[in-house]
Formats: C-alpha cells, structure tokens, sequence
C-alpha cells in the first residue's frame, strides 16, 4: 500500500483535471459545505497570507479565502490544476511543489491542507507537522482533514487505487502539541461538511 501512496502525485498529474470537474460537480450538490469551517478558520488566523497546501484547481477553499481579503499561495503537485488555480485567480501566488519537506522561507497566518494531507503515508503525515511549524506565524491558525482512526482507506479513481490513510487522533494531538501548536477544535465525521474529519489548531 506503500506504493499507492507513492503513486498519488502521478494519478493527480494524470486525472487531475477530470478529478476536477467531478468535484465541481459534487461542489454544486452542496455548495458552500467547508464555508462555515472556512469562516471559523479565517476567524482564528492573525492578518497575513494563507498557505494552501495541495491546492488543487483552486476552488472551493483558495476562491473562499481569497473573496474574504485572504491573500493565497496555493502548492500543488499537479500542474493542470495549478494551471487553473491560475487562470481562476491570476494574482495569487501559485507553486509547483511536493508539499512533503517544503520550505518556502516564508511564514504564514494560516496553513490549509484540505483532503490532502491524509494521502500521505504514517511517516509523511508525521513528518508533515514541521512543515506546518517551519511555515506559520506566531498564533498562526492550521486546518486539515484526516481519518477518524488509525488506519489505511483505499479508495479508487478511474480504475486505479486512491490511497488514504490516517494516525490515530491521539497521535495528531500529540504531535501538534509538540510542533507548537493548540487544538481549537476537532470534529470526527461532520455530518454538516460531507463526513469529513476536520482539525483546527493555532499556533502558540
């Protein structure tokens, strides 16, 4: 299952932009779902840019943040989707990047990695908090999505394994504690926002 992991960047660069219309699809289905955990987010995050961390195409979360004041740089993998990230929204900051060891040298009021950061294995998802520390700003506020356990979910995309995987929320606590970071707010399962499991820290 390694190696689906592994694979996740290329199926993006692949699929990406179908992936992408069949989100917008879903998205006109429930419009608005992540706003009122996009608004809590906005809330906690001292004035300054947002880092938006496998971006994708750019919407919904990044045009959210953006129609609020928020200046953007989204990083992301795939260059379709970056390439619409940047016909959507010109003067924001677009990066072709892995987001795993990343380091732009610059610090941020807000850190998002929304239904990214739970495609990457055990030890990239740990390894990924000092990202998120290396990145934010004093009282930085960070959001992203994981599993409600511990545990690999294999899903699939145009025939091919989607990989998910998550640590344990003990463990999330555990390291976002010891990244320098307290948690404000965690959810198992929203039912409001599709079923998502969503975590929403700040940075001491």
């Amino acid at each position: 299952m390694d190696d689906d992991a592994d694979r996740i960047i290329d199926l993006y660069r692949r699929h990406g932009l179908a992936w992408e219309a069949d989100r917008q699809a879903a998205q006109r289905r429930r419009p608005h779902m992540e706003g009122p955990w996009l608004d809590r987010f906005v809330a906690l995050a001292p004035p300054g840019p947002i880092l938006d961390l496998g971006c994708g195409g750019g919407d919904p979360m990044a045009t959210y943040l953006v129609a609020r004041g928020r200046a953007v740089t989204g990083v992301d993998a795939a260059p379709a989707l970056l390439d619409l990230a940047r016909v959507r929204m010109p003067e924001q900051d677009w990066r072709l990047a892995d987001m795993r060891g990343l380091d732009l040298g610059r610090r941020y009021a807000g850190i998002l990695a929304w239904n990214s950061f739970f495609h990457l294995d055990f030890d990239d998802q740990r390894a990924l908090f000092a990202v998120f520390q290396r990145h934010a700003l004093p009282g930085a506020a960070l959001m992203f999505t994981s599993g409600p356990r511990h545990g690999v979910a294999m899903g699939d995309y145009a025939g091919e394994p989607l990989y998910h995987a998550s640590l344990d929320p003990a463990e999330y606590r555990v390291l976002l504690d010891a990244h320098g970071f307290d948690v404000v707010e965690y959810r198992a399962e929203d039912p409001d926002c599709g079923r998502h499991t969503v975590w929403l820290a700040r940075g001491r």
